[in-house]
């Protein structure tokens, strides 16, 4: 019972620290996505703004109570899982604990925080919602459940089919035997369409959408925007432009930058560090799981990362892969029994890519939106993480599974 408390108090440690670093009250470009919704005809992202208009009235004030509620429901549910997943069984509790500690204070939270009231974070609550629904084998409700996500926001595409096909793969694969035979499998075949097909065809239709009339109602939508004393001339000019922009433009614009953002940027050692060490945690969590439904979930993670050929938002975009990784971390926990897990020990090299991760997600400043910074100095930070690096080494130490 004292362990569990300790693990409790650790995690939400971490969180507090990672939500104080950079939360804010919603922006301009945030409080703007909900102003908009289907008045001048369809449009991309139009779904979450019409729900919120047939509840609420659309002024800040429900902006910030709408946002506040959807973000504090995603991080109790990360607790939530996070939790059941570290006591559930014996078995790697300190890789686990490793695990959730370094995701509690990954870059993605930051963002979480800095980026309330922005859509992200409904794709995530609902992404959630799907592949719980695919465990109970409720298949046709999980494609219409990313079906509405992407009438929400279509970067869902990028950020939930991945994962929702991988958790459809661990649920019908038999202990973990994954092969290109099972996959094309009359039955798995079947299910992947009916995942799958729906999603495809709405995000095809606004795809076309986009491209043949996208860009008709920007006046409209910059002098709605405009008309809201709380969102700003350049906000609405921005906004109106990310709705009405086209994607094949998007791609001229930023595909050029696309290798230099995924491999030669700050953020590829500032978050990508991190993040492969996370998939080294989940390899040895899982080792007796085929080596083959380990690079899938690799794939999947970095699936995100696409997203810098179409979009500039660098940190961001590499903030993602966390969140994919935590459902993919819980998808295995899930379906596989005791059996499957590798030994528990550590090894002092394991701790010290431990250590250095821990660092570059906790202390690195990240460059946030708006010309915005993080609160807390240097110093700050490290005496803010003194008590994480006791806590963490204790816990290790009294294991006992260090070698």
């Amino acid at each position: 019972m004292k362990r569990k408390i300790f693990l409790i108090f650790l995690y939400l440690y971490a969180l507090v620290f990672s939500v104080s670093k950079a939360v804010r009250f919603p922006n301009s470009w945030s409080e703007a996505h909900w102003m908009l919704d289907y008045r001048f005809g369809f449009i991309k992202r139009g779904l979450a703004g019409e729900v919120f208009g047939l509840f609420f009235n659309k002024n800040e004030w429900n902006i910030l109570l709408v946002s506040s509620v959807i973000l504090a429901v995603l991080y109790i549910s990360l607790l939530i899982i996070a939790f059941r997943e570290t006591f559930k069984r014996r078995e790697n509790v300190t890789w686990k604990v490793i695990f959730y500690l370094t995701f509690f204070l990954s870059q993605y939270i930051v963002f979480s925080a800095h980026l309330i009231g922005y859509l992200d974070h409904i794709i995530f609550l609902l992404a959630i919602l799907a592949v719980q629904l695919i465990k109970y084998k409720k298949i046709l409700l999980a494609s219409i459940i990313v079906s509405i996500s992407i009438l929400v926001h279509e970067i869902s595409f990028f950020l939930m089919l991945p994962i929702c096909f991988f958790a459809l793969i661990v649920n019908e694969i038999p202990n973990g035997r994954f092969s290109l035979k099972s996959i094309f499998s009359s039955g798995l075949l079947t299910k992947t369409g009916l995942l799958l097909a729906l999603p495809v065809i709405v995000t095809l239709g606004i795809s076309v959408h986009q491209e043949l009339y996208g860009g008709n109602n920007h006046f409209i939508i910059f002098n709605y925007l405009k008309q809201f004393k709380f969102i700003g001339e350049k906000a609405a000019d921005s906004v109106a432009g990310a709705y009405t922009g086209k994607f094949s433009v998007y791609l001229a614009d930023e595909g050029r930058y696309f290798f230099s953002r995924v491999f030669f940027s700050k953020a590829s050692v500032m978050y990508g560090i991190p993040i492969l060490f996370l998939l080294y945690v989940v390899y040895k969590v899982f080792q007796k799981i085929d080596v083959y439904l380990f690079l899938l979930l690799a794939a999947t993670t970095l699936f995100p990362l696409l997203l810098h050929a179409i979009a500039w938002d660098t940190y961001r975009i590499w903030s993602f892969p966390y969140m994919i990784l935590f459902l993919g971390f819980w998808i295995l926990s899930s379906k596989f029994k005791n059996e499957i897990y590798s030994p528990q020990k550590i090894s002092v090299f394991e701790i010290v890519i431990f250590i250095v991760s821990v660092l570059l997600v906790s202390l690195v400043p990240n460059i946030l939106m708006d010309n915005e910074t993080e609160r807390f100095s240097l110093l700050q930070r490290v005496l803010i993480m003194l008590p994480v690096f006791f806590m963490a080494g204790y816990y290790l130490k009294a294991s006992k599974k260090v070698f």
